[in-house]
């Protein structure tokens, strides 16, 4: 973490002031992101990292916001500044084990819709994983 406000250059004392009001799990999980960026472009010479693409489900517990601000302020004056980080918010999603419907459960409602079933099993809105690196040649 130290290294990383000595990289923030000039506004070090700002930026760090915004990091402290984040949440520290989203400060952290912009850390990983940026070591799982450092560690490719480290096996991948001459390369032009552009773009990170996440999936953050509904149920992850994890605020989009904070994390793209986490983000923001840990790449600012570092070589990762042009880094984009680009978001995709998924939606908590049940399957019925009586009729097999997928849904999306909203308001926290998991009972099927179409045959008014109970028994229902959380399939999607836990995920938290880099989806995509995107690259250009140079």
């Amino acid at each position: 973490m130290y290294k990383r406000r000595e990289m923030l250059g000039t506004d070090a004392a700002e930026c760090w002031s915004a990091l402290q009001r984040l949440s520290m799990h989203e400060l952290s999980m912009a850390d990983a992101i940026i070591r799982r960026v450092d560690a490719e472009a480290a096996s991948r010479p001459g390369v032009n990292f552009v773009k990170v693409g996440l999936r953050v489900g509904e149920l992850s517990g994890v605020n989009s916001d904070a994390l793209t601000f986490g983000f923001e302020m840990l790449v600012k004056g570092t070589r990762w500044e042009h880094l984009t980080l680009e978001i995709e918010n998924c939606p908590r999603v049940q399957r019925c084990n009586a009729c097999s419907h997928e849904f999306s459960a909203e308001m926290y409602e998991t009972a099927c819709p179409r045959c008014g079933g109970d028994d229902t099993l959380c399939i999607g809105g836990e995920e938290l994983d880099v989806a995509y690196i995107e690259v250009e040649d140079q």
